[in-house]
């Protein structure tokens, strides 16, 4: 007796049955693999589309600090728009000292900007109606009042008066365009905020 081969009797032979039930599995196996792969490949495109839009369109930036309460918290999640047109009242985000900082656009180039004592602001001889302010306060100001915003600049401040730095402070100064990323469109975090700033 050859131990090389096994021996078959009619006992232990696979029924008709049971070789379809393991066909339908092998190609269900091969059928999920199909699918997974092709799944995760569309995830990969779907992902590096999302960064590359995100980068070059719709950057996410991450509030740090408290210079915008009570219109943006610490840690929200909000969405900018690189190609849009921003104006006076509109928030911005731009590029100072490495760093990426938020704040309201108050003055457009040419515009005359004066701040009373008790924080007021004034463009171009108006009284600015600034709902958003939540405390009037003149700040860290060591500008010449009244200022204008040169050529190719903007005027920016913080909702938060009394602690933000911007454009009253000569260390900031006024914005050029091309440190501008762009225009907070869209709050994503948290949740319950989720919609347009």
């Amino acid at each position: 007796m050859n131990r090389n081969k096994p021996e078959f009797s009619a006992d232990t032979l696979p029924t008709a049955e049971q070789l379809d039930t393991e066909l339908k599995n092998v190609r269900y196996q091969r059928e999920f693999r199909k699918v997974l792969g092709s799944t995760v490949a569309s995830l990969v495109v779907v992902a590096a589309i999302a960064v590359l839009i995100s980068m070059l369109f719709l950057p996410v930036l991450r509030v740090t600090g408290s210079s915008m309460t009570p219109t943006m918290e610490n840690d929200e999640l909000i969405i900018c728009s690189k190609r849009s047109n921003y104006e006076s009242g509109d928030i911005v985000a731009f590029y100072y000292n490495n760093k990426i900082l938020l704040k309201r656009v108050i003055g457009m180039p040419g515009d005359i900007i004066n701040i009373s004592e008790d924080g007021v602001v004034y463009v171009n001889g108006e009284p600015l109606d600034e709902p958003y302010v939540s405390e009037l306060a003149l700040g860290e100001c060591d500008i010449e009042l009244p200022y204008q915003v040169p050529e190719s600049r903007i005027f920016v401040m913080g909702d938060h008066r009394l602690v933000s730095v911007d454009s009253r402070s000569s260390t900031v100064g006024c914005i050029a365009d091309e440190y501008i990323i762009g225009k907070v469109i869209f709050r994503i975090w948290p949740l319950e905020d989720f919609g347009t700033v």
